[in-house]
């Protein structure tokens, strides 16, 4: 986990992820690409996987170039790596990263082994067509139905990290009881959204509770919405350090490492999690709430 007077890993994390699938999707072995732009096997792996503090942008920019990256994907990755030298850093991330090729949020959550998310709204990765439909085209009012339609694809296809048979992503959502009544889309839409959480709870790698108002404030605060990022080993790589998501709502999003804000979170969504319904609980106020969206 990085200290006040280190850099943050997070930049680093993301730009060898971009550089790992980008080599990926052209075919290079790890050995093929390091000696076609004349680094060793090691320094690509360590590019790769986070590890390099210093990097050298004429390092990147010949990788971008091997790989066949777009001009504006390559400036992103350069301006990562550039990041990536700055000490204590919180992320706000903002239009520079919002391309959908380029995005970190999705990046980082498709590598997490463990989500602990609390919402006042539905989840991005538990929505519906429909309900994400809404939600996007009320954000994106100005954008073409066209533009709509490829964002709800895009959030839809997200979602299989959790629903896939192979390793799935374990989700732990923590929900507000107001996201059940604010009304998104409408009656019909509000009442397959809640049915569709009420089914999607019973995946084994998925815990759903709902967080009752009648619960007040989890240690006397109004915190917001965050999503907690566990990363496990995956093959023969160490794992990564957590880290909490805080979605910008028109903003910058806000990415925190530090060791004392993820403990932090970690103890909110404690709280939270004790005064939360059980799971059995949850479901039967989901259905119930979704009939009452139809009567």
């Amino acid at each position: 986990m990085t200290s006040d007077d280190e850099p943050s890993t997070l930049p680093r994390r993301q730009l060898g992820r971009f550089l790992r699938e980008a080599r990926d999707s052209r075919g290079f072995s790890m050995d093929r690409a390091a000696r076609l732009v004349e680094l060793s096997k090691t320094a690509l792996h360590r590019i790769e996987t986070g590890g390099v503090k210093k990097l050298r942008i004429r390092d990147i920019r010949a990788l971008c170039e091997l790989y066949e990256v777009t001009p504006a994907d390559t400036d992103r990755a350069v301006e990562l790596a550039k990041q990536a030298q700055v000490t204590s850093w919180y992320t706000a991330f903002g239009g520079l990263y919002s391309d959908s090729t380029f995005n970190m949020y999705v990046g980082l959550t498709a590598s997490a082994r463990q989500l602990i998310a609390y919402h006042e709204i539905v989840l991005g990765l538990v929505q519906t067509a429909d309900y994400a439909r809404a939600l996007i085209s009320t954000f994106y009012n100005d954008s073409s139905r066209e533009d709509i339609e490829r964002r709800v694809e895009l959030r839809l296809k997200r979602q299989t990290i959790i629903t896939r048979k192979a390793d799935p992503v374990k989700l732990e959502l923590l929900i507000h009881e107001s996201a059940l009544h604010r009304m998104i889309g409408g009656p019909r839409i509000m009442a397959a959204q809640l049915q569709h959480l009420a089914e999607i709870s019973k995946l084994p790698n998925v815990s759903l509770r709902v967080h009752p108002f009648t619960s007040g404030c989890s240690r006397g605060l109004l915190h917001g919405p965050f999503v907690i990022l566990e990363f496990g080993d995956v093959n023969t790589h160490p794992s990564e350090p957590p880290l909490v998501y805080l979605e910008g709502a028109g903003k910058p999003d806000i990415y925190m490492e530090n060791n004392d804000d993820v403990r932090r979170y970690h103890e909110i969504a404690s709280a939270i999690r004790e005064t939360a319904l059980n799971e059995t609980a949850t479901r039967d106020l989901l259905r119930r709430v979704a009939r009452s969206h139809t009567t």
